[in-house]
């Protein structure tokens, strides 16, 4: 008898590491070279941690072998505390910082240990999809509220009320945005917070890009808007500190906590069913927030990723059948394609064409839960001289291709 898969995985995809990667894994295997722009990985582009939090790891490796707190070192949550003050987020103490192996571990704790099964959560269109993933995996089912390309894709507020139900328990925002870039003025993020009221929902704020940012343009956290609604903020190293593969997130609890005891409970119980989250890397922590911030040497004036956020968006409005909103913020471009010029009927197709013609591995809009084959995402990592010819040769393809 053939052993299945867990029922609870029927709607969890993750195509960001998904079937075109496969294709590009075989292609690598024949001996091909495949630019793989495909996942917010800095460090194989050359963007270093700083070399201050790699030494105080190494400092601190011997006194790394146990357990610690289930919830995170003191140090490093002391640091968050602190963070969470610059962020004008009130009242959180140490005990409301949870650390885990990245965000993406504490998101699917957050939905096993807040969902029933049919519970729904609003999740954004286009959104990161492991937050799509986790709800599904805690049993509830997630609702997808559009983002409007047409608005520097800002949340379409009167879809987002048309989409509650007397089992919504949550609504996700992720500022900056993954995959759009788009970064959320208060005035956005005010309106969605008087949704939250209205209907009673927790916040899940997804942070994590909160230092790339381009233009001058600054980022609020969402929990420094209200303190009347229980609010959990995501945030980690992985990208503002070009710590990947570290797997060091965070996420407080502010707000509302006095409605959320048996949540909280909740959650604290499952951090101490994994015992704690990876010790050595916790100590980058303290360092990581507390030191130079080289991230705005890199999105500031002529910094490295603004130039080739530059080039990306520039050469993507370049090429006929393609256009791109500014990215605001984060390491993405989610352009869209005009899919009667190309007959694209299927976006999954149309990159795997690009992998197999142009080595060039990227992500389709669908695997982002948008909800037509119009879009797909760029990571502009690149040195600008690679990023260039990567676009000069997305440009070629384009020029030729009509999906048969």
């Amino acid at each position: 008898m053939e052993i299945l898969k867990s029922n609870k995985l029927a709607n969890v995809f993750y195509d960001i590491r998904g079937p075109v990667l496969d294709a590009a894994k075989r292609m690598e295997e024949e001996g091909h070279r495949i630019l793989k722009l495909n996942i917010g990985n800095p460090k194989p582009f050359g963007l270093d941690a700083p070399e201050e939090i790699i030494q105080d790891v190494i400092y601190n490796l011997p006194d790394s072998e146990g357990y610690c707190d289930s919830k995170g070192l003191f140090s490093a949550r002391k640091a968050i505390m602190q963070y969470t003050q610059q962020k004008k987020i009130q009242n959180v103490g140490i005990e409301d910082i949870i650390i885990g192996n990245g965000v993406s571990e504490l998101i699917v704790m957050c939905m096993q240990g807040l969902l029933n099964n049919g519970d729904e959560v609003l999740v954004p269109a286009p959104d990161y999809p492991l937050w799509t993933g986790g709800v599904s995996l805690g049993g509830g089912k997630a609702v997808h509220y559009l983002c409007d390309e047409q608005s520097d894709w800002y949340p379409d507020m009167d879809d987002i009320r048309s989409k509650v139900t007397d089992r919504t328990r949550a609504m996700v925002i992720i500022n900056p945005n993954n995959p759009t870039g788009a970064v959320y003025p208060d005035e956005v993020l005010n309106e969605m917070l008087e949704i939250a009221r209205e209907n009673d929902l927790i916040v899940f704020s997804d942070e994590i890009y909160d230092k790339i940012l381009f233009d001058g343009v600054t980022h609020t956290s969402t929990a420094s808007l209200a303190d009347d609604l229980l609010i959990i903020t995501f945030n980690g190293l992985s990208k503002n500190y070009r710590l990947a593969g570290f797997r060091s997130g965070w996420m407080i609890i502010s707000g509302a906590k006095h409605k959320a005891r048996d949540y909280i409970q909740g959650l604290e119980m499952l951090a101490t069913m994994r015992l704690c989250a990876n010790v050595p890397s916790m100590h980058a922590i303290q360092t990581a927030l507390g030191g130079y911030q080289s991230i705005f040497d890199l999105v500031n004036g002529d910094g490295r990723i603004v130039q080739q956020r530059d080039i990306a968006y520039e050469m993507l409005n370049d090429i006929p059948g393609v256009s791109c909103v500014k990215p605001k913020g984060a390491l993405y471009c989610f352009p869209k394609v005009d899919t009667k010029k190309f007959n694209i009927r299927n976006d999954e197709r149309m990159v795997l064409d690009l992998l197999e013609q142009q080595k060039i591995l990227l992500v389709h809009g669908t695997a982002f839960n948008w909800p037509d084959p119009d879009h797909f995402r760029v990571v502009f990592l690149p040195r600008p001289e690679d990023l260039t010819a990567a676009m000069q040769r997305m440009k070629q393809f384009f020029e030729g291709y009509h999906q048969l």
